[in-house]
């Protein structure tokens, strides 16, 4: 497994990086032994970087990370937690607390549920509107001091806010969606990220199961797979996007690849500072993805999928009207 370094501060991690969301929350009911297995075959297949959240499963995800880990060599793998998103017990969202009183809350909480006395890198999951964001990295900063985080990172934030944060202290990634489906990082976020030396780990790079070549618009959705409210997953939005999708699977197989191992490799080619997150929840869909590493894709190769799958295609916004307002990254200036 290649590695590299996460940014200019960043710690050095695998090509690829397992987001654990799924074993836990959103895309429905899951197997807790599957999970832990899938975790087990990432880490001896040479990942290195497991993503997280506090309020994934609300905290189920972290605990089924240190049952995961237990037996292994702490110092083999990064951990990287989003923390800030409020939930009930129903499972609903009740918005972002970002406060410097929170931070130190949140992380007290997941350091206990982990069963570890530091995490590699620290974010908060979303901007907190109503909390400066040099408050919230200014807090990390100081649990840093105190030997409970090594790094911090950022999620879903845009230009401008990567830029406050960065005064405050170095920010080693920032935690977007990109995919060939989801490119608008491109046009700002991304290059203020490369200016300021700090890495991007790619999350969604299937577009959340749109891209990976297995979907069935035809499948009912289990309970709680938040999918069911997404825009590209609904009407004639997704019979488009899976145009799309059929389309990328002629230059797949011509190429003896899945779907979704070429959407990862074109991922894997935008540059070393981009670490692509794949969401497997099984065994299987994990070896599939990790497949990616070996599909080498020529400049032909990528006019030919970027052709297939062109930038401003897809349709239907990557969240609800009422989430996406509230994105920083989606502010438009």
């Amino acid at each position: 497994m290649k590695t590299l370094a996460l940014g200019k501060t960043g710690p050095k991690v695998s090509a690829i990086g397992l987001g654990c969301m799924g074993m836990s929350d959103l895309y429905g009911p899951a197997d807790e032994a599957e999970g832990i297995a899938t975790i087990h075959a990432a880490i001896d297949a040479g990942v290195t970087l497991l993503d997280t959240g506090d309020f994934y499963g609300m905290g189920h995800n972290e605990m089924l990370i240190a049952q995961a880990l237990k037996g292994r060599k702490r110092e083999n793998v990064q951990i990287s937690v989003k923390f800030g998103g409020l939930r009930d017990a129903m499972g609903g969202w009740n918005g972002v607390d970002c406060r410097p009183v929170a931070v130190k809350n949140f992380l007290a909480y997941s350091l206990k549920r982990l069963g570890t006395s530091y995490i590699d890198i620290y974010r908060p999951g979303r901007l907190d509107p109503s909390v400066p964001i040099e408050d919230t990295v200014g807090a990390i900063a100081e649990c840093i001091k105190a030997g409970h985080v090594r790094h911090i990172g950022l999620s879903e934030v845009g230009a401008e806010t990567i830029q406050r944060a960065a005064k405050v202290h170095p920010i080693a990634d920032l935690q977007i969606e990109y995919s060939l489906m989801s490119r608008g990082v491109e046009a700002d976020i991304l290059p203020t990220c490369r200016k300021l030396g700090i890495g991007v780990t790619a999350y969604g790079v299937l577009s959340r199961g749109l891209l990976s070549g297995h979907w069935d618009k035809d499948k009912p959705l289990a309970k709680g797979d938040f999918r069911a409210y997404l825009p590209r997953f609904g009407g004639d939005n997704v019979d488009k996007n899976l145009k799309l999708v059929e389309a990328l699977r002629k230059i797949a197989d011509a190429r003896g690849a899945t779907v979704a191992q070429v959407a990862i490799a074109w991922v894997l080619t935008r540059g070393d500072d981009i670490v692509p997150l794949v969401g497997a929840r099984t065994r299987p869909r994990l070896k599939e993805s990790l497949g990616a590493l070996e599909v080498k894709l020529s400049k032909d190769d990528l006019a030919q999928i970027e052709n297939a799958v062109p930038a401003g295609a897809t349709a239907g916004d990557r969240y609800p009207a009422q989430a996406m307002a509230h994105l920083d990254s989606e502010r438009r200036t």
